[in-house]
């Protein structure tokens, strides 16, 4: 183990330690969670519209979570504070939005991942008492279950499954479609099609995750990652989880060049496109491969369901706790302890975890209320925005040790997708039925 001194004066200093494959882990939680069905059907519409020719736009998404990502990490490993913390650093504002933002996005997620698990299951077996809702509870419920009881260690290996089920599968039905190469390669030169220019921004932003973005520098603390030690191991870490989210874009899009632009066949939007991919694959590999996709299906589904449920409320508690010491005069400056598990059992942890769980279950009888959508719409799309921009802010000032300091590469990158998703936010609230 390496040996590391006290901070003293803003820095962290340790001896580095080796980057070593062994000690893989939240990379791969924030790819099984961030790469959930609507990046798949994003990704399939994608090449059934325009074939290989955005290939090189889902490659660019990759790339720039990458970038986000190991700011994240590297704030938490530099300085040994939280996401939050440094969030509070600059300003009230961001408690007040953050917390607007998490309850809103939290009620409505909860409904979206149940009925996202739902749909293969109900397809699966037509037959099911209860039917897409019955398995939409179901699988809020085995989710809460398997946070509640389970730290870290255990989540993680769970996850490592889920990720193993949907990589070999959707992979399988990308060989099975049979790619061509050629034309593969050729999209990875940087073309837009007429009319594609929001659609490519969208599908450079929308690969990988939105707050899971933030969830991964918690993951590393709760991995037992807590100092500038592990920088090296985080950035490995990084590389593996994007490396592994861009074979899944990158086999989705060929399934949907191949299956469905070739054969001018078009999907239902949303996740129940997947399931009328399902009888495509049916029609033309037979049902053990169309069975198969289900189960990858819903893999990918749980598996962002049950990253959300561990990793958005350890956002949450962290949330909760700081409100908490301003409110009674407390020093921010104490360190994170979410290696100890502390966090994982703490009542605010577990209170956002039922918030994602039973309230959001009545909004699969209901419709879900105009206004809701509404603000579930505005305060989403500003969230990416909100991310790049204060990850620059905080990783340029003397809040970071210098030596961890952002260079000239991770200004260009972030700031890069601090733009990206400026224009997507205008975009998608101009999109929004008010």
């Amino acid at each position: 183990m390496a040996e590391t001194s006290q901070r003293g004066s803003g820095e962290v200093v340790g001896q580095p330690r080796k980057a070593s494959w062994r000690y893989i882990g939240p990379g791969i939680v924030v790819a099984a969670t961030g790469v959930g069905a609507g990046d798949l059907v994003a990704t399939l519409i994608a090449g059934s519209e325009f074939g290989y020719t955005l290939m090189w736009a889902a490659v660019v998404g990759c790339l720039v979570k990458i970038s986000l990502a190991e700011a994240a990490g590297r704030w938490h490993l530099a300085t040994g504070r939280t996401l939050f913390d440094g969030w509070r650093s600059l300003g009230g504002w961001t408690s007040v939005y953050f917390g607007i933002y998490i309850v809103v996005w939290g009620f409505v997620y909860g409904a979206t991942a149940m009925s996202s698990t739902a749909l293969p299951l109900a397809a699966l077996f037509p037959g099911f008492p209860g039917g897409l809702k019955a398995f939409a509870v179901i699988a809020g419920l085995i989710g809460l279950v398997l946070v509640w009881f389970n730290r870290y260690a255990g989540f993680e290996k769970l996850m490592t499954v889920l990720i193993g089920v949907k990589f070999l599968i959707v992979v399988y039905v990308a060989v099975r479609v049979a790619p061509d190469i050629p034309a593969a390669l050729t999209g990875m030169l940087p073309v837009l099609p007429d009319g594609s220019f929001f659609y490519t921004l969208g599908l450079i932003g929308g690969v990988g995750g939105t707050i899971t973005m933030a969830a991964y520098g918690y993951w590393i603390n709760a991995k037992g990652w807590t100092d500038a030690s592990w920088m090296k191991m985080m950035r490995l870490d990084n590389r593996v989880a994007y490396l592994t989210t861009g074979v899944f874009v990158v086999a989705m899009l060929i399934v949907g060049a191949e299956l469905l632009h070739a054969s001018n066949i078009a999907l239902a939007s949303g996740d129940k496109g997947l399931v009328d991919l399902g009888s495509i694959l049916e029609d033309r590999f037979g049902t053990f491969t169309a069975k198969l996709f289900l189960v990858g299906f819903c893999a990918t589904s749980f598996s962002a369901l049950v990253g959300v449920w561990h990793g958005v409320s350890l956002l949450f508690a962290d949330f909760y706790e700081r409100v908490q010491r301003v409110r009674r005069g407390e020093s921010e400056d104490a360190v994170a302890e979410v290696a100890e598990g502390r966090r994982e059992k703490s009542w605010p942890f577990r209170t956002y975890m039922l918030w994602l769980t039973f309230p959001p279950m009545g909004l699969l009888w209901l419709d879900q209320p105009f206004g809701l959508v509404i603000a579930y719409g505005v305060l989403g799309a500003f969230f990416m925005p909100f991310l790049a921009l204060t990850l620059i802010w905080l990783l340029n000032s003397d809040r970071t040790p210098r030596q961890w300091r952002n260079g000239l590469l991770s200004n260009g990158t972030l700031a890069a997708a601090g733009l990206l998703f400026l224009v997507l936010c205008v975009q998608q609230v101009r999109e929004l039925p008010w």
